[in-house]
């Protein structure tokens, strides 16, 4: 499928520019860019109540539905940025309108990043916070039995390696993951690394560079560092993928899909045709796609509107 217009003129921009490499560029001006992106998220939904708390010394932003009340199910959401880059600025409005369209409280966690903080210090960030919002739950106003661990791309990795953690701990477990174009392997072994890996502003080399600082003496084919490998997803709870036509990390979010399968985990995976790297920040409608399937899955109450975008593409049962 074609590009859409709008994203298009950017992919055509970056080819122009002469496909700059992140590598090139100092660790602040790369995250300069990446806040100036948030632009292209559109609007500021502001139906929502947003709050920056600080518990047990972590930060978190909690967002909520305009009439929410009592105990929500709740999305505990994990921010891309391939480890190096991203936070609460980069990711407002998506998280603003995940909580107005789900109908779900959503409290984003702010890890520490590379290249000042190395593996596995996101990692366990990731699995701290989770447990930090669990145990304040009520305070939270969070349904503890309703809960979703969700990301984008380096995000999506710390859900799904946090959530096997949390099975290994034999503690509790999250209600349902949900992956947005996840990054599961540090070796990119997948041939969309290839095919997608230069021309679609979020390159092989913007991936790799974020795995390298982060990782820094640690292997990539370490379990923790490409979790698509791992032979343990047994026993987790149902898993959905989202991923993108020209996305370099489509291949690994649709092998995990197959594995994750076969090891008998509940799974589905959707791919977003005509989506680049980071489509999830393009826009209100692929938001509103990804809250219907936040509520879908999890049959949670949803105030979509008739006309939110739907995922093209195949579903996990035509795989």
């Amino acid at each position: 499928m074609a590009l859409e217009k709008g994203i298009a003129s950017l992919v055509e921009a970056f080819i122009a520019a002469g496909r700059p490499s992140s590598r090139d560029q100092h660790i602040d001006d790369r995250r300069a860019g990446y806040i100036a992106s948030a632009v292209l998220a559109g609007e500021t939904e502001t139906r929502v109540r947003v709050e920056d708390i600080t518990l047990e010394g972590m930060h978190f932003r909690v967002v909520s539905p305009p009439t929410a009340d009592g105990l929500l199910p709740t999305l505990i959401y994990y921010h891309g940025g391939c480890f190096v880059s991203g936070g609460f600025t980069t990711h407002d409005n998506q998280l603003r309108q995940l909580a107005m369209f789900s109908g779900c409280r959503v409290i984003a966690v702010q890890y520490r990043l590379a290249p000042e903080h190395t593996f596995p210090a996101a990692h366990d960030d990731a699995e701290q916070g989770v447990m930090i919002i669990h145990r304040h739950a009520e305070q939270l106003g969070v349904d503890a039995s309703r809960i979703t661990l969700a990301g984008d791309s380096a995000g999506g990795h710390l859900a799904l390696v946090t959530a096997l953690r949390l099975k290994a701990a034999g503690t509790w477990q999250p209600a349902q993951l949900i992956l947005i174009y996840p990054m599961l392997d540090a070796t990119a072994s997948m041939a969309s690394y290839a095919s997608n890996g230069e021309d679609y502003i979020i390159t092989r080399d913007t991936l790799l560079s974020g795995y390298e600082m982060y990782l820094a003496a640690t292997p990539a084919t370490h379990p923790d560092a490409s979790p698509l490998w791992r032979e343990d997803f047994h026993g987790l709870p149902p898993v959905h993928i989202l991923t993108a036509e020209f996305d370099p990390l489509r291949d690994e979010g649709e092998v995990l899909y197959r594995r994750l399968t076969e090891q008998g985990v509940e799974s589905s995976c959707q791919r977003y045709l005509g989506g680049i790297p980071g489509f999830f920040q393009l826009g209100y409608r692929l938001a509103c796609g990804i809250a219907r399937t936040i509520t879908a899955a999890g049959a949670y109450s949803s105030s979509l509107p008739p006309s939110s975008y739907e995922p093209k593409g195949f579903a996990g049962s035509t795989m």
